[in-house]
């Protein structure tokens, strides 16, 4: 099953007891439709919790705003709640993500390893080269 819609706010990272990573976050499904018979639209919006097992690191591009594309199965949760009553509650387990922009934009520290060479050396090096 594939959905498409925005992130409602940043993902979270959430770890269980056995130590694995889990990627939390909201997405709002945006729909609209017209009654038969009449020119009134309709705007319906549909909220589905997303949770993403595979790889953590990508929770920091899941910003509120964004427009994901997820693929994946839905999952059911039941349970009753302190007053008795029985409440339930679906789940949207992605196995893939595609991120299609809009958020908040992120800032990202990337860090690289440092070089043994001197860069005055490596300049000389490039100045040798035939081409």
């Amino acid at each position: 099953m594939e959905i498409i819609g925005r992130v409602t706010a940043d993902a979270t990272v959430n770890e269980t007891k056995a130590g694995k990573k889990v990627v939390n976050f909201s997405i709002a499904i945006n729909d609209t439709y017209k009654v038969k018979g009449s020119n009134e639209v309709t705007k319906l919006v549909t909220y589905i919790n997303c949770s993403y097992w595979i790889n953590p690191g990508v929770a920091p591009y899941l910003t509120k705003g964004t427009l994901v594309e997820c693929a994946g199965r839905i999952g059911a949760n039941a349970w009753t709640n302190k007053e008795g009553e029985v409440k339930a509650s679906l789940t949207f387990n992605a196995s893939k993500i595609k991120l299609h922009g809009g958020g908040n934009k992120v800032n990202i520290e990337v860090t690289t390893p440092h070089t043994t060479a001197p860069v005055a050396a490596m300049a000389e090096a490039a100045e040798d080269l035939p081409f």
